[in-house]
Parts: C-alpha cells; sequence; structure tokens
C-alpha cells in the first residue's frame, strides 16, 4: 500500500493509518477537519466533493464542520466509505490528486504548520479502570494484598464520569491543582497546592453513532458505534484524590484536566493489530461476552523531562493489551441501562499498567506510593510531578516496514495559582 505522499518506515501516519483531526492555520483560523498522512494534514474541506458513494454523497458537507461530531453521526457504514475513498485517492496509482497541482496546493498542509485542535466536540466523558495489575497494585497500596479487587471489580468494568470541560488537547499547560489534603490522619485537613500530582497512561475511544435514551447497545454492536482511540494522560492529584474520594469517587483529584492526543485513529487501521482478550475469570454475565479478538497490540511509553533535564527520560513501556476489559464491554456495561450516548462522548480505559514495573502506568505505582524515588538522569529524579515538568506518551502499533500510530499527548506542568 503506497501513497504518492511519501511517508518514512518510522512514521505514525502512513497509508495504512489515516487518523482524523482538526487543525488551523495562521492564514485560515476557522477549524477544519484532516486526516494526517506523513508529515502532511489532508484538509478535507478542500475535496469533499471527491466523497461520492452512496453512504457519503449526500453528507459531504460533514467535511467543512469545525469538529468530527457530524461525521462521527453518520455511523460504521460512512467511516468504512470514507476511509476507502481516502486510499484510492491517496494512493501512488490514483491520478485524481496526485497530478492535480492547484488541488494539492490547497489541499495539502504540512503539520509543522498548523495548530491542532480538539477534535470533537466533547459532550460526556468515562473514566474506567479496566487494567488488573493496575487496579491490584492500587489495591495492595492501600487495603493489603489480600484485598486488593473489590468484590465487583472481576464482575463489571468499573467507571466514574469525568468532567468533559477540562478534557485538553496535546500541548495545552496543565495548572497544579489546589484543594483540601490529609497527609496526616492525626490531624485535621489542610488545603494548598496538590503535592502528589501524577500521570496516569492511558487511552480513550470516541464513541461515533449514539443510542437513545432507555434503550442498550448489545454487546455484538458495540464495535458500530466505536469511531476511534487516542492517547490519554488522565492527570491525577493523589493527595487531594485520597482524602475526597469516600464514598462518591473522584472529583477535585481528577478533573482539573485530562489531555488527548489530537488525531483519532479510526478502528480499521487497529484491527490488524487485534489480539485475543485476556481470558476473563470468572465469566462475566451473558450481556458482557464477546469471543471476538478486540485487544489491540499497541506499544505505549511515557517520558518525562524536567527543567533543569537536557534530554526527557523514559520512565514506562506498556501495551494496550494487557487491558482485562475491552471497549465493547465498557460501552455495552455504559449504556445496559438505558444511559444514551452521543457522537463525540469520550470513553477512556484507566491506567494502562502491565505485569512488571516499567510497565506501571502512574507514578503512585512507579514510586509505590511515594516510598521510593524514579532515577531519571542528569542528577533528577521524582516521586510525584515537580512544577515545570513536561510529560509525553507516544504510542503505536508496529506492522510489517510500517506503523500505525497515534503521535504524541504532550503537557507541562505549571505552578498552581494561589486563591
Amino acid at each position: 500500500m503506497a501513497s504518492f505522499i511519501q511517508v518514512p518506515q518510522d512514521s505514525h501516519f502512513p497509508l495504512h493509518n489515516l487518523p482524523y483531526g482538526v487543525f488551523c492555520t495562521a492564514d485560515r483560523p476557522r477549524h477544519r477537519v484532516g486526516v494526517a498522512l506523513g508529515d502532511q494534514i489532508l484538509d478535507l474541506s478542500e475535496i469533499r466533493g471527491l466523497f461520492t458513494g452512496p453512504e457519503l454523497c449526500r453528507h459531504q458537507d460533514v467535511f467543512n464542520q469545525t469538529t468530527l461530531n457530524s461525521f462521527m453521526a453518520l455511523g460504521h457504514l460512512a467511516w468504512s466509505e470514507a476511509r476507502r475513498t481516502l486510499q484510492v485517492l491517496l494512493s501512488s496509482s490514483e491520478p485524481v490528486l496526485r497530478d492535480n497541482a492547484a488541488l494539492r496546493s490547497r489541499a495539502f498542509v504540512p503539520q509543522s504548520s498548523a495548530t491542532m485542535h480538539l477534535p470533537a466536540d466533547i459532550g460526556d466523558y468515562t473514566d474506567f479502570y479496566s487494567s488488573r495489575d493496575h487496579a491490584t497494585n492500587v489495591g495492595t497500596m492501600f487495603r493489603g494484598k489480600d484485598n486488593a479487587l473489590m468484590p465487583n471489580w472481576l464482575q463489571l468494568p468499573v467507571g466514574y464520569h469525568g468532567r468533559a470541560s477540562s478534557v485538553v488537547v496535546s500541548g495545552t499547560p496543565i495548572r497544579r491543582p489546589l484543594g483540601q489534603m490529609r497527609p496526616d490522619q492525626t490531624l485535621p485537613p489542610v488545603f494548598g497546592p496538590s503535592r502528589q500530582l501524577d500521570i496516569e497512561l492511558e487511552m480513550a475511544f470516541f464513541v461515533g453513532k449514539g443510542n437513545i435514551l432507555g434503550e442498550s447497545i448489545p454487546i455484538h454492536k458495540a464495535h458500530e458505534h466505536i469511531f476511534g482511540m487516542v492517547l490519554m494522560n488522565d492527570w491525577s492529584a493523589r493527595d487531594i484524590q485520597s482524602w475526597e474520594y469516600v464514598p462518591l469517587g473522584p472529583f477535585l483529584g481528577k478533573n482539573f484536566g485530562t489531555t488527548i492526543s489530537p488525531w483519532v485513529v479510526p478502528m480499521e487501521a487497529l484491527l490488524p493489530f487485534a489480539e485475543p482478550n485476556v481470558v476473563q475469570d470468572p465469566e462475566p454475565l451473558p450481556y458482557l461476552r464477546h469471543h471476538d479478538p478486540y485487544t489491540f497490540n499497541i506499544n505505549l511509553s511515557v517520558s518525562l523531562k524536567g527543567e533543569g533535564m537536557t534530554e526527557a527520560a523514559s520512565i514506562c513501556s506498556s501495551n494496550f493489551k494487557y487491558m482485562y476489559w475491552t471497549m465493547k464491554q465498557q460501552l455495552a456495561h455504559h449504556t445496559v441501562n438505558g444511559c444514551n450516548t452521543r457522537p463525540g462522548d469520550l470513553l477512556a480505559s484507566g491506567t494502562i499498567s502491565g505485569p512488571d514495573p516499567q510497565s506501571f502506568g502512574s507514578l503512585l505505582e512507579l514510586s509505590w506510593r511515594g516510598s521510593k524515588s524514579i532515577p531519571l538522569g542528569d542528577g533528577e529524579s521524582r516521586t510525584f510531578l515537580k512544577d515545570g515538568d513536561q510529560v509525553t506518551i507516544t504510542g503505536f502499533c508496529q506492522g510489517a516496514g510500517y506503523r500505525v500510530g497515534f503521535g504524541t499527548c504532550v503537557g507541562t506542568i505549571l505552578p498552581a495559582l494561589q486563591p
């Protein structure tokens, strides 16, 4: 599969991928829908008239919107048709774009000259807790090894509703949050900046076509509602979280900022990298059962660069295939009670940790609740984040001579603002 646009083998964005995003440029500040190919962005508003298949011929205007929501709402048949059309238009053997210099000059924009934005208007955001290794590690820290997993964890995908308004695109700085903490359990709580600011290595998927209030999405149709995936950093203030979360769960310790990568990788690009699902014991209830592979071999890594460091240090290497609950199970469970979802809703995996310490997806685990330092080089180490720290998450699937990647998910910590 070759394109007339030259794409290096280590690029995250070959013709096999074609992720969707929203961008603007200095000369054209209006947000537009685009597709990444190599180091270029194809502006779909400039070529929308070329989508002439049966699913898109009457809906070409979805590519002239400022978000992906309208395109997401069309459903999986339209997404597949758009992908097939793009792969033909961008192939080395197709002259429509290749030989039209005027159209190419309008339609292609260097990624280096574009500013990326949130790909969708996110109406609702849910964060799951679907890594068994992560849940076991955290449970062991706080409740002991014998009570690490709560009784419901192996029966259903645990999750909570997050704050959609504070989801931001990669590159947006994150302000250290203020809140109540109780570092000394023998004394009253105190107020101030979080001292245990953490990362969470996650991935998330966008809901495409939603469901009507009162109806559910059955698990055998869940894949038809999953548009694509992004990288996520669910920043967490552990000291605020540990004081506030009983009995209703995360609140101020989570809602101050969540970062996602700008490019949404379509599920069709990821299907070649599907692997057998983790064996679930006990077997879940019938509404959560599916046997088709929907776990993906996505290599994930996290690096951290402090203000005094000359280069970033790798602190974590993990993989999405470690997840216990699948995205299909998450969506089926989320809607089984009749909860409606809408195009652009964001559902996150929860922290992705693997079986060995290098694959732990949070500083809470890597430092084991702050009991040991994480060496970074340049004389630097961390238990939790310092002001000025820049955290970068990246991820990709490795094919034969190509990669299907997500780019980067980057955030830098700013000092707290005093009230």
